[in-house]
């Protein structure tokens, strides 16, 4: 355990933001799951609306540090090339 007040401090923002850093990658995951599930019943329009959302989220964890940059364009590209790939 700590004993020097600075490194109390770390500890408990460390805790803090990794729960807030799970939260994250926890809707990222979800918002992912949206859009391969729709893609596994082949509802264009429907994956197509869960993509947008899925980007928006991904971009989200991106620019608040959660992801890489790379992480969150290779994320994008797979579910963007997935939702793609349906027959019209």
């Amino acid at each position: 355990m700590a004993n020097i007040k600075s490194a109390k401090k770390r500890i408990l923002v460390s805790r803090k933001r990794a729960a807030i850093n799970k939260s994250i990658r926890s809707r990222v995951k979800t918002y992912t799951k949206k859009v391969e599930a729709a893609i596994g019943v082949g509802e264009k329009e429907a994956a197509q609306e869960a993509l947008k959302q899925a980007i928006s989220e991904i971009a989200r964890a991106s620019s608040k540090g959660v992801y890489h940059k790379n992480n969150s364009a290779r994320k994008i590209s797979r579910l963007t090339k997935a939702v793609n790939a349906i027959a019209s």
